[in-house]
């Protein structure tokens, strides 16, 4: 099973682990990440854009890229948009494989793709007032780049 969303309302980590593994005996790692808002600098909100439609089909070609890649037999990507109060979950990605190295490295891939080629704008709000949109960092670049497919 392979579910891609891109909402704007919370997702539930309980409910989307059930989701994915109930009623199933052939997962044995199940691995997750959740990305939350972080109060950096004084920033009052995080305010992530999109564009419907194009946004959806880039994850979802991610999402089968490492389900290629990888032994997964579950796999959900769910990215929240809108604006987003410190401590407020952005991101999760779930992967299920009958072994639990496909599963991290999978989740790994795919929360570093997310992270440097999502289409996805983000633009920092501050308690004064005051705004900027988020700039790509080379370190996630070069995490990024671990995962590249060798010429």
């Amino acid at each position: 099973m392979l579910t891609v969303r891109v909402q704007e309302t919370p997702f539930d980590l309980g409910a989307e682990s059930a989701a994915l593994t109930d009623g199933r005996d052939d997962i044995g790692g199940l691995a997750s990440f959740v990305g939350l808002c972080r109060a950096d600098d004084g920033l009052a909100a995080l305010v992530l854009e999109h564009y419907p439609g194009m946004t959806e089909r880039a994850l979802q070609k991610i999402a089968e890229e490492a389900w290629a890649r990888w032994p997964l037999t579950g796999c959900t990507v769910i990215h929240r948009v809108g604006r987003l109060v410190p401590g407020a979950p952005i991101v999760l990605v779930l992967t299920a494989s009958a072994h639990r190295a496909a599963a991290l490295e999978a989740c790994a891939f795919l929360i570093d793709w997310l992270k440097t080629s999502a289409p996805f704008w983000k633009r920092e709000e501050f308690a004064g007032g005051d705004s900027r949109w988020v700039e790509a960092k080379a370190a996630d670049d070069a995490a990024a780049a671990r995962w590249a497919k060798p010429a």
